[in-house]
């Protein structure tokens, strides 16, 4: 039963995400609904509402703050938070460190611009993506997109960041299973890690194809360019000076 909170200072609203079939991907078929939990958190002067990661943008409401809080790169949780001092925005919280990407919505920076593959490449953290941060995680690097889908930033520059995993690459191929196998064995990468966006070639397929041996390690990306598949080799940039 819905319960009459208007009595409260503050409210915090956990709806069940979850129904017998599993996971409820429509806010309005949480329970309570999203539209009941806004309305109690437009009625108190302080209120917290937990919604799914993946809630759809338009489904947040213009007053609400919103957060999206990642452990170790995976997001776990998002939070809505009203209250008098508390401008729309999205902010974009990574732990354990607790670095906090902050904007508010009427400054957030447009989608960054598509260039070519640089020196290196930058993986948002999950809480950013969530949070549609990453144009203002290109500004920091120096970077644009890879491709416009895609939320992978490349840039000339290495920068230090919380928010963003830094990759030097050093090769660049058309999506070739052949020339992947030829180019691993040529540099003797036996420990291969595997990361994709658009694409949709499962990891361990791959790996096992190219059948990774040797003592050296490589990272390889699989993702598009400029809307061409495309393989990006490289592997985790040093710390800058």
């Amino acid at each position: 039963a819905e319960v009459d909170t208007s009595a409260y200072d503050a409210v915090f609203v956990d709806p069940a995400r979850r129904g017998g079939r599993g996971r409820i991907f429509d806010p309005e078929a949480y329970s309570p609904p999203l539209s009941w939990a806004v309305g109690a958190a437009l009625a108190a002067p302080l209120a917290a509402l937990k919604i799914a990661p993946g809630i759809p943008h338009e489904a947040i409401p213009a007053e609400a703050a919103a957060e999206w809080i990642s452990d170790g790169g995976d997001v776990k949780e998002a939070v809505l938070w009203f209250g008098t001092d508390t401008p729309a925005s999205h902010r974009a919280t990574l732990l354990p460190g607790g670095a906090s990407l902050w904007t508010p919505l009427a400054t957030m920076l447009p989608d960054p611009e598509v260039r070519p593959v640089g020196r290196y490449l930058y993986e948002p953290d999950g809480a950013v993506i969530r949070a549609h941060l990453v144009a203002e995680v290109a500004a920091r690097v120096e970077g644009g997109l890879v491709d416009e889908t895609i939320a992978y930033v490349t840039s000339d520059t290495l920068h230090a960041t919380p928010y963003a995993t830094a990759y030097e690459i050093t090769d660049r191929i058309p999506f070739n299973v052949k020339k992947l196998k030829a180019l691993l064995r040529e540099r003797e990468v036996g420990i291969l890690t595997v990361k994709k966006r658009g694409s949709a070639v499962e990891p361990e397929e791959l790996r096992r194809k190219v059948k990774p041996q040797g003592g050296n390690a490589a990272t390889v990306f699989l993702t598009r360019v400029a809307g061409a598949p495309t393989m990006l080799i490289g592997h985790p940039a040093p710390p800058p000076a």
